[in-house]
């Protein structure tokens, strides 16, 4: 901005001591003081005003962006396709449950269902398949 240096600060204050008077100085300080506080809030204002234009004209361009983007997403998963027809790009589809895990042999159902029903009396015997008895 303005490269006022100490000793063209120094002339300023000589000439306005000269030109204003001693007696008259505070007063032509003070007037000063009020023209470039008003000087600061205008151009706050404006500030303010253009960076109030900026973020309207940026958010209306997001919002641009994402109507494209959504009519996009819109156009690729139509409202009345079956889910399993849907292209969604994520993660695949979880395997169905029986393929996924076989059921568990029948003699390991049996005993945990004996522990479940008893556990009192089959506390301390170790139950097939059981990872913490084998331990």
């Amino acid at each position: 901005m303005l490269d006022v240096g100490p000793s063209e600060l120094l002339l300023i204050v000589i000439v306005a001591v000269i030109a204003i008077g001693p007696k008259e100085l505070p007063g032509a300080l003070r007037a000063a003081g009020r023209w470039i506080g008003q000087m600061r809030r205008m151009s706050a204002h404006f500030r303010n005003g253009f960076d109030a234009m900026i973020r309207e004209a940026e958010m209306k361009d997001l919002e641009e962006k994402w109507e494209a983007q959504n009519a996009k997403i819109m156009r690729e998963h139509p409202a009345d396709a079956p889910p399993e027809a849907e292209p969604t790009g994520a993660y695949p589809s979880p395997p169905s449950p029986s393929a996924s895990s076989p059921a568990p042999p029948p003699a390991a159902a049996e005993a945990k269902v004996v522990t479940v029903d008893n556990p009192e009396e089959y506390r301390d015997m170790p139950v097939p398949g059981d990872k913490a008895a084998e331990q």
